[in-house]
């Protein structure tokens, strides 16, 4: 199946680019709102469901045994920039659990943050582990691995008890068991598992509304959803996407990157779960895609229009600054495939 045109990418007024992809809009009872493309192929959601993957550390209590800040609690579902402040809250979790950097096994780059690089560069310091995007991610599994009396080491295996808790939460949110024929390492070397479009937008429907979850469960998803609320900054960094649009409309929106071309989210008050895949893995399609689909569903006033508009319809520029052409969407979300 050949997915559809999603994006074009224009120069002047002329069409210079397409971008192709999928979409799955569902209800917390799995009942389809919007589908186009190819949802039912698995795909590798990457770095967009770190949510999900938080809520082992959350729901088994490990969270409160260690005073986790929801500062922290939203880094664990980060991939954040590498600024200072995330450096620092990653470092404060693993304190918490008594360990330090040397236990993160995600491997070390230089910041994402321009700013924070060219800082960290003038420093005379290198990278560690701690500026890695998914540090505040590795930092809530080795808390999660302390807090279950398990030895840290090898956490990121497929085999240790860290990744079985995290990968039985995830088969029970979207509903689809991970299947080793569909399994990869993901950047940051832990197991990440091929799932269909259509069980993503299910999991995060359950996510944001907590339908069909036990009790703990759903506050748990509740309380990771609020921590990222209160702090957007932490769940990505300054400039980015995810915390200037979460920082726009707060608890109403919940959303998450992920690599080549992902986008997961949830619009709680609409009960909806949405999953988004740019068949060329470009990042710039899949947040134009999540963009326009946040217009159209969310309801909001006209100074969130306005404001959102300016995030969610980029304009593209040469080096001189000038405004040679933009991204726009080419849904129409009053047809579904």
């Amino acid at each position: 199946m050949t997915n559809p045109v999603t994006v074009a990418v224009l120069r002047g007024e002329a069409v210079e680019s397409r971008h192709r992809g999928a979409i799955s809009i569902v209800d917390a009872a799995g009942k389809t709102v919007f589908s186009l493309g190819d949802v039912e192929k698995p795909i590798f959601p990457r770095s967009a469901i770190k949510a999900l993957q938080a809520l082992p550390l959350v729901e088994s209590g490990i969270a409160d045994r260690f005073g986790l800040t929801a500062q922290e609690i939203s880094l664990a579902c980060s991939s954040h920039s590498g600024e200072p402040i995330h450096v620092e809250t990653a470092l404060s979790m693993l304190k918490k659990a008594g360990k330090d950097a040397d236990c993160l096994e995600c491997g070390a780059h230089w910041p994402v943050s321009g700013k924070a690089e060219r800082e960290l560069a003038a420093s005379g310091e290198k990278p560690s582990a701690l500026h890695n995007n998914c540090s505040g991610k590795h930092s809530g599994f080795i808390c999660l691995s302390c807090g279950l009396d398990e030895d840290p080491k090898g956490y990121i295996g497929a085999n240790h008890r860290v990744q079985r808790e995290i990968r039985a939460a995830g088969e029970e949110m979207t509903g689809f068991t991970y299947l080793d024929a569909f399994a990869g390492i993901d950047g940051c070397s832990i197991p990440t598992y091929a799932v269909p479009l259509k069980a993503l937008a299910l999991g995060f429907a359950r996510f944001g509304t907590g339908y069909g979850l036990d009790k703990k469960r759903a506050e748990a998803a509740q309380r990771i959803r609020e921590a990222v609320a209160q702090y957007p900054l932490l769940v990505a960094g300054t400039g980015r996407f995810d915390t200037d649009v979460m920082n726009l409309f707060g608890a109403r929106l919940f959303m998450k990157t992920g690599a080549e071309g992902v986008y997961c989210a949830t619009m709680p008050e609409q009960g909806l779960g949405i999953a988004v895949k740019c068949d060329d893995g470009e990042g710039r399609a899949a947040q134009v895609i999540l963009g326009a689909i946040v217009q159209h569903f969310l309801p909001m006033s006209e100074t969130e229009h306005d404001s959102f508009a300016k995030l969610a319809e980029p304009v593209l520029r040469n080096w001189n600054g000038i405004e040679v052409g933009r991204l726009r969407s080419v849904l129409d979300f009053t047809k579904t495939s």
